[in-house]
């Protein structure tokens, strides 16, 4: 790799693997530049979509310690690179490939583990953060609910039994 424009090339895409808490290996072949950018709008301020070259795009994982896409690297390739929400951007990619037969998600990379396809749609399969945030923050509240019943219900009972020794005792 003599040339500095390649040199150049694979130090920013090693630090986009550094920088990124996943990457998605996809194959994009078909697609139209029309297309293509669809796809970067749809996956917002999450993700980086870039156009790779393969050797480079190897090269380049090595060097930042990233070995989830050995050997996958072949055809048309582009890896987006997420910054953001991981679910969100796998539910992009997953909508827009049902949408677009052309692109093929091949492999994932999420905290330091290897992901097929199949896994990466599991992820896009989750709900969003805020959604499981809301759902833990309702299971608690009915959680402190019921413990409030349970330790006010001996309380309510005395309090009956003793206002029915009380009305025993009147009549």
């Amino acid at each position: 790799m003599a040339r500095p424009d390649k040199a150049a090339a694979v130090a920013e895409i090693a630090e986009d693997f550094r920088n990124a808490n996943a990457a998605v290996l996809t194959e994009y072949r078909g697609l139209t530049v029309a297309q293509i950018k669809t796809l970067r709008r749809s996956l917002g301020g999450n993700a980086k979509y870039a156009v790779v070259k393969n050797t480079l795009a190897e090269i380049a994982a090595k060097e930042a310690g990233v070995e989830a896409f050995d050997g996958q690297y072949s055809g048309p390739t582009a890896i987006a690179f997420v910054n953001g929400d991981v679910v969100e951007s796998a539910k992009a990619l997953r909508d827009f490939a049902k949408a677009n037969k052309e692109l093929v998600i091949k492999a994932g990379y999420f905290d330091g583990q290897a992901l097929s396809a199949a896994e990466i749609a599991k992820i896009a399969d989750l709900e969003s953060r805020e959604v499981l945030l809301a759902k833990a923050a309702g299971a608690m509240k009915a959680s402190l609910s019921k413990a409030v019943y349970v330790f006010a219900a001996p309380l309510s009972k005395t309090v009956r039994t003793v206002d029915a020794l009380r009305a025993k005792q009147d009549a």
